[in-house]
């Protein structure tokens, strides 16, 4: 960090802002709203859904959930804005509304859960209920 400060008081065109890659402020200064976006049609994809979120604000990036084995649509994503503000006026206005032919719904997207991941650890057979 103390090297970020030096290039930036040796060069006055250069910025903390313009220096740090907007995906790290994201993550560390928690700058952004994501966006459920349900219903979709099984033929919207990335471009087109940050196309529709893109007319209330900055879309910061537009990810619709795929199924691993067949690679389709599973029918919902995720739409990320720079800004609360942004993120509020396109929940209002896209919620309900049609997108590619669909009612799309639009609310928060929660915090996603840690179910565990990865392998399941083996345990070995049940122990034996004792008697009373």
């Amino acid at each position: 960090m103390a090297m970020l400060r030096r290039l930036v008081r040796s060069s006055p065109s250069l910025s903390y802002s313009s220096l740090i890659p907007p995906a790290f402020l994201i993550s560390c200064r928690g700058l952004t709203t994501k966006l459920f976006v349900g219903g979709l049609s099984f033929y919207t994809n990335d471009k087109g859904l940050s196309e529709a979120f893109s007319q209330y604000g900055q879309v910061i990036e537009a990810q619709i959930v795929t199924d691993r084995v067949s690679d389709r649509s599973k029918g919902f994503g995720f739409v990320t804005f720079a800004s609360e503000d942004e993120a509020h006026k396109a929940l209002e206005e896209m919620n309900g509304k049609a997108l590619n032919g669909r009612v799309i719904f639009v609310d928060y997207a929660k915090p996603k859960a840690n179910y565990g991941g990865g392998m399941p650890i083996a345990r070995g057979p049940p122990d034996p209920i004792k008697d009373s």
